[in-house]
């Protein structure tokens, strides 16, 4: 079963998947934990450049560094693990690249096809969506230590973002789970947990 987990800055992603990682780890349930940007050796040099915000990239070229962390990531760590049975969750994946670069970055979708689909990514089984206003995403962001090169942006970019995310959700409704991220964590990880438990059960 090939898993993603999507949101916007803020949405609790992170936060859902260390108790998705120990709920699964108690289970004995086969699980790869990945991430994109940095899934691989190579991707972690690639996610320094993508995220230093004193480098200032173009929107193409940043879809190019982005997509070959993604080519080594599906070759190094994704592809393995769905051959070998192994169930993978990555942090990010595709409707990243359309969120972002597309509707962020204001590159066009047939654009972005013309780039990605002749790479032949594998399709996830399932995607949770964590949601939440840009605003209260923002004010969480914030909070951290340090912004990193995305989370600079305007305000008018992360909407950009959101609304395409809600987008592919109304789109692709058998594949993307929405979460309100604005509930507590412990609602955010139990609607997460029995959404995948579900898929995983083929029900």
């Amino acid at each position: 079963m090939f898993i993603t987990l999507e949101g916007s800055e803020g949405a609790g992603k992170s936060t859902l998947i260390k108790s998705l990682k120990k709920y699964f780890l108690e289970t004995n349930l086969d699980f790869v934990f990945t991430k994109e940007p940095g899934g691989t050796k190579e991707g972690e040099e690639l996610r320094k450049i993508l995220l230093d915000k004193n480098i200032e990239l173009d929107p193409l070229s940043e879809t190019f560094l982005l997509l070959a962390d993604r080519i080594e990531h599906v070759r190094k760590i994704i592809n393995p693990a769905l051959e070998s049975n192994k169930n993978v969750l990555s942090d990010r994946y595709l409707d990243s690249t359309y969120a972002y670069q597309g509707a962020g970055r204001k590159i066009k979708k047939d654009e972005l096809d013309k780039l990605i689909k002749p790479l032949k990514f594998p399709e996830p089984d399932l995607t949770i969506y964590l949601d939440l206003p840009v605003e209260e995403g923002l004010k969480r962001a914030k909070g951290r230590d340090r912004l990193d090169r995305f989370e600079t942006e305007e305000i008018d970019f992360f909407e950009r973002i959101r609304d395409s995310y809600l987008k592919l959700a109304e789109e692709n409704p058998y594949r993307i789970f929405t979460i309100d991220s604005a509930n507590g964590e412990s609602e955010v990880f139990k609607l997460a947990k029995d959404c995948i438990e579900k898929k995983l059960n083929g029900s």
